[in-house]
């Protein structure tokens, strides 16, 4: 049986559809490969087709089964359409040797020219590894690269940080000024931010060739060229070389889900028909984005896709890929619509069992490049095996996106008042992840960023952003926003997945959304742009959040809370909206109630010891009121239980560092078998527990609670404390949920055509 299986007992009645899965795997892998063969012998089509300089002249090939002849025109030969016509091999391949090293050259324009159907059209070249616009023409061109220059790349020994801390960033907008930025302002300016920042990966946006600016890069024309808008390839990778020599590792955004439907410019209909790439009719055309979507069951097409993703490897050093639009590939009808709330969802004639294969194959072969590679997806319906192993019944990814979170907050605070927020069901939705695997968490990405949506901190703080945010300003909006800014983040961080993503400048609440140059703005950059200034300027609050931004990162990476899978609840008081857990040696308290302060709170603890404050939202230095002296708590016992006493204002949170210290009667077994880490999964019935009475009779059980859990009643005081605010029973850790919290499929990314 699969570890699948094991890990999810409620998909036996589908345990079919996971056999399927898995031969589907094994049957496609052995018509791809000749026997002794591997994937990553396969995936070399670059190293085929395109241009090559060899010694004394130059091949150019493509792959165009359908098409009748394929001409080579350009620089080279004066735009002559029919003179350089390439020979048909067998396969559907077409080859054409220029004798002489200088019959091409670096900077050479180019353009394929195709006869099939009873027409000519010129296209891009397939494999083409730069393209770029002509300014008079307004038409995109080829320009030949000459594979026989080297880059002398100094990143032999890297090897990235385990834990993730992503900074998802876009070139061209990571600049001030109203215009395209370019690699090399990034590699030289903004990695200097990240590092410093605290993150530890960056994943790029619009990297991969694509005609409309505006698309964000999600409408990929030319799958082997390095975008154009932000300079010359050597540029990106001076780019990745220097990520590598300050520690970075540098994930791509890799679009393999759709391309985009132009015919002169991308690869759709390069050889007269639809099919050499994508599916024939409607199921081809992707119904919410405008573009062409790919047949995973074709040779030609896994040759392709695959090769391209070992070519960002091998030729730019990419750490790995975050995959775009995976629950679009997953399902025929792209899962539009859809509310993921049974698990026939996920097995049915919908499926595209096709598409999981190829993202199997994709996962091994980047395995097998590279050992270390780190690959997301971005899938909100909660296939099962996303993030499980290949063998044990999976897909192979390391993480997924937890797509969910950003929901939840935006439906938190645009739907409900802070009276009406419920920070234990919040808890609850963070924990509804899939046993055994991995999650991204995060608060926003770039979509919540666009234009037509919102970012948090304005959906927080509204237009009072343009007119109170300097620091001698006073207004209970910006300080509301403030907090519960730093609050959310820290919240999701702590407790939503075992890594963590963050959208360039939303770490200190970048004020404005991004619009991207179009007619209706007057094709101005002022929207698509970062403003570093705000945060480096000192009169700002904006350099409030940033520095608990940078302070967060850096206390969650020292104490390594990802080795720890799942937090562990250990309070929760509902009507004061409270909540505290642990996770790998920090405690975390938070106090959402936006009025009622909570003094002398018991928080259980797992053993006994000294509790110091590490970090607190409401710190001066971040914009709070200074109430939380950054002192060390000794646990106190009550009935054989320790806890840790604190008071929490109202919208504060505060993390302790613990320090074990146990009896003298039980160190002496702890230094035989030490304290075990808390790995696994959230425990399947586990209490919750406040402290109990003081000593003088067993606690009684409190009022029904959910689901097979008992809660403890809260203690009496000692005579001479001061009184408590009213708690209410303590809440029960959720059981862990086998799956994950089922979304309905809304997301459009609805990138705008290509012109």
């Amino acid at each position: 049986m699969y570890r699948l299986l094991e890990l999810n007992p409620q998909l036996q009645p589908y345990a079919g559809d996971i056999d399927l899965r898995m031969f589907l795997y094994r049957s496609t892998k052995e018509r791809l490969l000749g026997e002794g063969q591997t994937l990553n012998d396969f995936a070399n089509a670059h190293n085929y087709y395109g241009f090559h300089h060899v010694n004394g002249g130059w091949y150019y090939r493509e792959w165009a089964p359908s098409a009748y002849q394929l001409y080579l025109e350009g620089e080279f030969n004066g735009w002559n359409k029919t003179s350089h016509p390439l020979t048909k091999l067998a396969g559907g391949n077409w080859e054409l040797y220029l004798p002489g090293d200088d019959a091409l050259w670096e900077g050479c324009k180019v353009k394929t020219v195709v006869d099939a159907n009873m027409t000519r059209t010129e296209h891009i070249p397939l494999y083409a590894r730069r393209v770029v616009q002509n300014k008079q023409s307004i038409t995109f061109e080829c320009e030949v690269t000459d594979d026989q220059k080297t880059f002398d790349w100094t990143d032999a020994d890297f090897v990235g940080d385990d834990q993730l801390y992503i900074y998802e960033a876009h070139v061209g907008m990571a600049q001030e000024e109203g215009k395209v930025g370019t690699y090399r302002q990034f590699a030289d300016y903004t990695l200097d931010r990240i590092k410093k920042a605290g993150y530890n990966t960056v994943q790029l946006m619009a990297i991969m060739e694509h005609p409309y600016y505006g698309s964000f890069g999600y409408q990929v024309s030319n799958f082997f060229a390095a975008s154009s808008w932000f300079g010359k390839p050597e540029d990106l990778k001076y780019l990745v070389n220097k990520a590598h020599a300050m520690g970075i590792r540098v994930l791509l955004d890799v679009v393999h889900s759709h391309a985009v439907k132009n015919t002169a410019e991308g690869i759709n209909m390069f050889d007269g028909t639809t099919w050499q790439f994508f599916h024939d009719g409607p199921k081809g055309d992707h119904p919410a984005w405008g573009t062409k979507c790919f047949d995973y069951g074709k040779t030609g097409v896994l040759h392709f896709l695959l090769s391209n993703l070992k070519f960002w490897m091998t030729e730019y050093h990419f750490d790995g890929f975050r995959f775009d639009g995976v629950t679009s590939m997953l399902y025929h009808d792209h899962g539009l619509g859809t509310d993921f709330n049974d698990n026939s969802r996920y097995f049915s004639m919908n499926t595209h069992t096709e598409a999981i294969t190829y993202l199997q194959l994709a996962n091994e072969l980047i395995r097998q490049v590279n050992p270390k590679a780190i690959t997301i997806a971005e899938d909100m319906s909660g296939m099962p095996g996303m993030c499980l192993p290949i063998e044990d019944g999976g897909i192979g990814f390391d993480y997924r996106l937890g797509m969910g979170l950003p929901d939840m907050w935006i439906k938190t605070v645009k739907e409900k008042s802070d009276e009406q927020w419920d920070i234990f069901q919040m808890w609850c939705d963070m924990c509804l992840r899939r046993p055994g695997e991995n999650t991204i968490a995060y608060v926003e990405s770039h979509d919540q960023a666009l234009v037509g949506d919102q970012t948090m901190i304005f959906r927080l703080a509204g237009a009072n952003m343009y007119t109170d945010m300097d620091k001698a300003c006073h207004n209970p909006r910006i300080d509301r926003a403030i907090a519960l800014h730093k609050m959310i983040r820290l919240f999701t961080l702590g407790g939503g997945g075992e890594g963590y993503l963050n959208f360039m400048g939303n770490e200190f609440g970048h004020p404005e959304w991004i619009d991207f140059p179009r007619e209706g703005n007057g094709w101005s950059f002022h929207y698509c742009r970062r403003q570093w200034s705000l945060k480096d300027n000192g009169f700002l609050k904006y350099q409030w959040l940033g520095d608990f931004d940078e302070d967060m990162l850096k206390l969650t990476q020292e104490n390594r809370i990802f080795d720890q899978r799942m937090g562990d609840l250990l309070l929760s008081k509902r009507p004061e909206k409270m909540l505290a857990f642990y996770r790998h040696g920090l405690l975390f308290a938070f106090n959402f109630h936006p009025s009622m302060s909570l003094t002398n709170v018991l928080i259980p603890v797992p053993q006994p010891g000294e509790y110091t404050v590490a970090l607190c939202t409401d710190d001066e230095k971040y914009g709070g009121f200074g109430q939380i002296q950054h002192i060390t708590y000794p646990t106190k016992l009550f009935d054989g239980k320790h806890y840790v006493e604190l008071y929490l204002p109202a919208r504060t949170a505060v993390v302790l560092k613990e320090r074990v210290i146990l009896p003298a009667d039980v160190k002496q077994e702890a230094k035989k078998g030490g304290r075990p880490k808390k790995t696994a999964e959230a425990p399947a019935e586990v209490k919750s527990e406040e402290a109990p009475k003081k000593k003088g009779g067993r606690p009684k059980n409190s009022a029904e609670v959910p689901a097979e859990v008992k809660s403890e009643e809260t203690p009496k005081k000692k005579p001479g404390r001061p009184k408590k605010t009213a708690e209410a029973p303590a809440e029960v850790k959720p059981e862990p949920a086998a799956e994950e919290a089922p979304k309905k499929s809304t997301r459009k990314r609805g990138p705008k055509k290509a012109k």
